[in-house]
């Protein structure tokens, strides 16, 4: 079914004047093509002067591309799930905020892998930059999926480095490990650090209080929006909270029911145009 927004649509409700969506899942298909009737839809928005800002846990070069296709020209991009938000070119760009990994903590979190779990795949992410500690099958399947080409060298070097921040680390293996290196981290005392799977076998690291939730809210006060008059669209777990917050949290049609029970309305699937059938219909409409 589409678009059912609960408990119907008051005519006093307020407009949307802000839009926030995730990407993988929701504004690209599962082919991770960008939505062409989307693409139709950004200057329509651009008109009406309301900004569409992108909120994922990509790089800021696994977003650029994106960004560009849909001709967002400067709007802040959230990566790392809003561990750093940015605007203007990723080469070059301003930082609008960031929430750094807690570099102690994460010293001793990297020596604990090595030590108990030698088979896992480690990838640090600072800014744009992606390190990784080996080239391994994980690292080139990543590459793959991203387009983007890490530096090799031991992560333990560049935490040592106070100078660079960490916006994130992903760590890769077979599901088991990866299940068991998460299980073991929660006898783990890190208070600063939150570690999440977001797939069977890929599990984030990030400061304890990035989310989507926390870049929903520092996006709006960057615009000057209260959260009533925000759109979010997400298809996934992690975008959960960003999804309860907004004043129309939108879930995708391939969400899983628990997140299509949470959010206020649903739209159509990634393959079948949601988010742009979305917008016609809560903010063009």
């Amino acid at each position: 079914q589409f678009s059912r927004y609960k408990g119907g649509r008051a005519m006093t409700s307020q407009p949307i004047r802000l839009i926030i969506s995730d990407i993988d899942g929701t504004i690209l298909d599962n082919q991770h093509q960008v939505d062409p009737d989307l693409k139709d839809i950004i200057p329509l928005l651009n008109q009406e002067q309301i900004p569409f800002v992108l909120a994922s846990a990509r790089s800021p070069l696994g977003m650029e591309p994106i960004a560009r296709e849909l001709g967002l020209g400067d709007n802040p991009l959230a990566c790392y799930n809003g561990a750093l938000v940015i605007k203007g070119d990723p080469q070059a760009y301003e930082t609008i905020i960031e929430h750094p990994l807690d570099k102690k903590e994460i010293r001793t979190f990297l020596e604990l892998v090595k030590a108990e779990f030698p088979s896992v795949s480690i990838n640090l992410y600072s800014g744009k930059d992606w390190i990784a500690d080996r080239l391994d099958k994980w690292v080139q399947i990543e590459a793959a999926i991203t387009g983007e080409q890490p530096v090799i060298q031991n992560v333990l070097l560049p935490v040592l480095d106070v100078l660079i921040p960490i916006h994130k680390l992903l760590l890769i293996d077979e599901a088991p490990v990866i299940q068991k290196l998460h299980d073991y981290l929660q006898t783990l005392d890190f208070p600063k650090t939150a570690f999440y799977l977001s797939k069977d076998n890929y599990m984030e690291v990030t400061a304890k209080h990035v989310s989507k939730e926390q870049a929903l809210h520092e996006i709006a006060h960057h615009y000057q929006v209260p959260l009533e008059e925000i759109m979010t669209v997400g298809d996934n777990f992690n975008d959960l909270p960003m999804l309860r917050l907004a004043g129309l949290g939108v879930a995708m049609g391939n969400a899983p029911e628990t997140v299509k029970t949470e959010a206020k309305a649903v739209t159509k699937s990634n393959n079948e145009h949601g988010v742009a059938e979305a917008i016609k219909e809560y903010v063009l409409g």
